[in-house]
């Protein structure tokens, strides 16, 4: 399940980032960032710790 939530938060930064160059889609580009990067800290919270 984390690795589905890096690659989704993967998957958006690079549309973000060619969304930045390609401002077409206007503000939307923000928030598919935006989203990418609650779906890593989402990740980062859910990972187990090894103790």
């Amino acid at each position: 399940m984390n690795s589905l939530l890096y690659i989704i938060a993967v998957i958006l930064v690079i549309g973000w980032a060619i969304g930045f160059f390609f401002t077409a889609v206007g503000s939307l580009i923000h928030v598919l960032l935006v989203i990418a990067v609650i779906a890593f800290v989402f990740g980062l919270i859910r990972r187990p710790t090894a103790v």
